[in-house]
């Protein structure tokens, strides 16, 4: 792809993201309504969102800064502890917050 057609085209561009996102998302669904939720199913399903998980965090353990690792340190912690995922991550972002303000 050449600058000039990106530049020329943004909706255009944006339009096919969203087209192409929304057919696998909606893939999927119509996918999974044909296949039945049995045991090794369902623990696909769960396996696999935690590797997505992990898959989005192993970078920021390997060659995040400081700040990104007590964050990550802090919202796992928060996890273990109250098991709330919505707090756990926002306690994360304030502690790289904190962390920033006075270390950076």
């Amino acid at each position: 792809m050449n600058l000039e057609l990106s530049t020329a085209y943004p909706w255009m561009i944006i339009l096919i993201m969203a087209i192409v996102t929304l057919a696998t998302r909606w893939g999927g669904v119509v996918i999974m309504a044909y296949v039945p939720i049995s045991e090794p199913v369902q623990r696909f399903i769960t396996a696999m969102s935690g590797s997505v998980l992990v898959a989005l965090l192993a970078p920021i353990a390997l060659e995040g800064d400081h700040g990104a690792r007590f964050a990550l340190l802090t919202t796992v912690i928060c996890m273990l502890v109250i098991k709330k995922p919505l707090l756990a991550i926002a306690a994360g972002m304030f502690a790289a917050a904190m962390f920033r303000y006075y270390f950076n």
